[in-house]
């Protein structure tokens, strides 16, 4: 793509298109960074990105809250191995399950990037809308637009910068101390987070000070190191090297058409004189939040905000250009005006996903209501009474239903066994929890074929519905085999 294009600065001076990648858009030749004052945006893709960026903000804020038959939506507790999601408990046992599901999601990940490029990070990524949606809207409201901001940062330590800083500051400090005490509520849920706030610090000192450290970083991040996140950090970026080609939906600016670029000037026939519809106005650049010249082609630090498109579009109406000078698009539409296809590596991507989709969803559905284990207790062994030979085993019932069970023990294999509980012969489960207890198991002493023989043990509902078994041995008396 580089080749075809014949880059000009303003006044007609031809720029080497690949210099822009020799250094990040954020560092100077000596290596220190330029801080990115970007223009505010507006337009109707920055609309929509707001409407999605507040929709899934009230997500983030609300779904601590909810609950679904009395489950957390989503509780991610991994110090109590506590895990809710969407209101289904999940466990330690059912790890394999979640593994699988992690993995589903970075293979439609990869599918994702494949089709339409990095939309992801600028529609989508929690460190975009804090940023762009929260932070960057304080520094707009307090410090003004690209220029002021400028001339602020510029300026020496006097009154006005002091008091404008401290104030930006001080919202950033409660804005991250804010979105802390949210992250720790899918850790440990809601109810907890109040709890340690009444308490008070000294009484919950340890997660006081990983609450302080998380504020920091929060702060750190949105505060200063911003757009760096995503242009030196987040390994998104360099994934995309290898999953975008010339079929993928990005945002690029359609050089065929822009170029020759050339200053604006009233009244004259751009196309009779051999320029492009790029009037180099440069305010492309001047929105971009991440310093980069869209018009230098795709770049590692886009993140696809479609921040330069809409300032384009309005740059575009006021000298009465058509619009789409930079677009969504894919590089073989722009180099060779061909529509977007489906490709054969996007086919099966697909088909791999569907297929890992329907295997996570038949192992949810088959995941059973319950996980029943009896174990013998290390060391001990049979006793012999009027008959009957008797082993001793721990039972341990979890109950992964949304409700309490009452629930028997029965002999599967071999049907002559007998069941005995120290107090009662039903079992009451709590929903979401695990039940340990003690259960005796006999069998006629004739019945014993083996010293150690196998047997099944079954645990039913009060329907008589089996909910698990577990297989295991019962040990009796050395008999001699002829």
């Amino acid at each position: 793509m580089a080749e075809d294009q014949n880059f000009r600065g303003g006044q007609g001076q031809v720029v080497d298109p690949e210099t822009f990648r020799d250094s990040v858009g954020t560092m100077d030749n000596a290596g220190k960074r330029k801080w990115v004052f970007p223009r505010k945006p507006s337009g109707k893709y920055t609309n929509y990105r707001t409407l999605v960026a507040y929709f899934l903000l009230a997500l983030f804020f609300v779904i601590p809250f909810l609950k679904i038959n009395g489950n957390p939506l989503l509780l991610i507790n991994v110090v109590e191995r506590q895990f809710f999601i969407f209101g289904q408990p999940f466990y330690p046992q059912d790890f394999f399950i979640l593994a699988l599901g992690a993995i589903t999601s970075i293979v439609f990940i990869i599918l994702f990037t494949v089709v339409f490029g990095r939309i992801f990070c600028g529609w989508i990524c929690p460190q975009t809308i804090f940023l762009e949606m929260i932070f960057r809207k304080i520094d707009y409201l307090i410090e003004g637009d690209r220029n002021k901001q400028m001339k602020l940062d510029r300026q020496e330590w006097n009154s006005e910068k002091i008091w404008k800083r401290s104030l930006k500051w001080s919202i950033f400090i409660i804005i991250s101390l804010i979105i802390t005490h949210w992250m720790f509520m899918y850790i440990v849920g809601y109810q907890e987070v109040f709890n340690m706030i009444q308490e008070g610090p000294f009484n919950n000192f340890t997660s006081f000070l990983v609450m302080i450290v998380f504020t920091a970083a929060f702060y750190f991040t949105f505060a200063w190191f911003r757009e760096q996140v995503c242009t030196l950090v987040c390994p998104y970026g360099r994934l995309q090297g290898v999953l975008i080609d010339k079929q993928t939906i990005n945002v690029y600016y359609d050089f065929k058409r822009g170029e020759n670029r050339s200053k604006w000037r009233k009244g004259e026939d751009r196309k009779a004189e051999g320029k492009g519809d790029c009037i180099d106005c440069n305010q492309c650049v001047v929105v971009c939040p991440t310093g980069i010249d869209i018009r230098n082609g795709q770049q590692l630090e886009c993140v696809n905000c479609t921040a330069c498109i809409d300032a384009c579009d309005e740059v575009m109406v006021k000298v009465g250009l058509p619009k789409g000078l930079i677009r969504y698009a894919t590089e073989d539409e722009i180099e060779k005006e061909v529509p977007f296809k489906f490709t054969g590596r996007m086919k099966a991507y697909s088909v791999v996903l569907l297929l890992m989709l329907g295997f996570l969803g038949f192992l949810l559905s088959n995941r059973g209501t319950m996980e029943a284990k009896f174990i013998k207790p290390a060391g001990s062994s049979y006793f012999v009474r009027d008959g009957q030979i008797t082993n001793t085993y721990n039972y341990t019932f979890l109950n992964k239903s949304n409700k309490d069970q009452v629930v028997t023990i029965k002999i599967m294999e071999p049907t002559h066994g007998k069941v005995t509980l120290s107090d009662t012969d039903k079992i009451t489960l709590k929903k979401d929890q695990m039940t340990k207890g003690t259960v005796n198991i006999s069998f006629p002493e004739k019945e014993m074929k083996l010293s150690k023989q196998n047997v099944k043990i079954g645990v039913y509902n009060q329907k008589g519905e089996l909910l698990d078994s577990f297989e295991t041995y019962f040990e009796g008396p050395f008999k001699l085999q002829f």
